[in-house]
């Protein structure tokens, strides 16, 4: 029974990150702390790494505090919350570095798939905006149904 309540602590942390990321992108990172994120909409080929990956810290702190204190206090709550944005932070950098920005060897690059060729197109639509106001589609893993519906 523990298992599956230490399983559904790391879904729905998992699930609320999302939403959390989707908020961080939209107020923070399209917000006051645009100088860090601009760096992701104009592209500069000469470096690998940009600014904008700074952000992993919102997410990777937290994290491993959750982890180190959820082991501290004898396998508690918070290691599973930790888990949880672990989980998402892995599956943020495959889908969003790896799948769709293709920054690490191409990873269904061409994908038949509706839900992925989805993604690609709201993250595309995303970044026809270079400035920080205007934009859509700020969520990475929920995808609007009108990018889902075209074809």
């Amino acid at each position: 029974m523990n298992y599956l309540i230490n399983f559904g602590i790391i879904l729905l942390t998992f699930c609320a990150t999302e939403g959390v990321a989707w908020a961080l992108h939209k107020y923070i990172m399209h917000g006051f702390l645009w100088n860090l994120h601009e760096s992701h909409h104009v592209k500069d080929e000469r470096h690998f790494f940009e600014r904008n990956d700074l952000f992993l810290l919102f997410f990777a702190i937290p994290s491993a505090l959750c982890i180190y204190t959820g082991i501290a206090d004898g396998l508690d709550f918070k290691l599973y919350i930790g888990i949880g944005i672990l989980v998402y932070g892995v599956v943020y950098f495959l889908v969003h570095d790896v799948f769709i920005h293709q920054r690490y060897p191409p990873l269904l690059r061409k994908s038949n798939n509706k839900y992925f060729r989805a993604l690609r197109r709201a993250h595309h639509a995303h970044h026809k905006h270079i400035t920080k106001s205007g934009g859509e589609a700020f969520g990475l893993l929920w995808v609007s149904k009108k990018y889902l519906e075209k074809e």
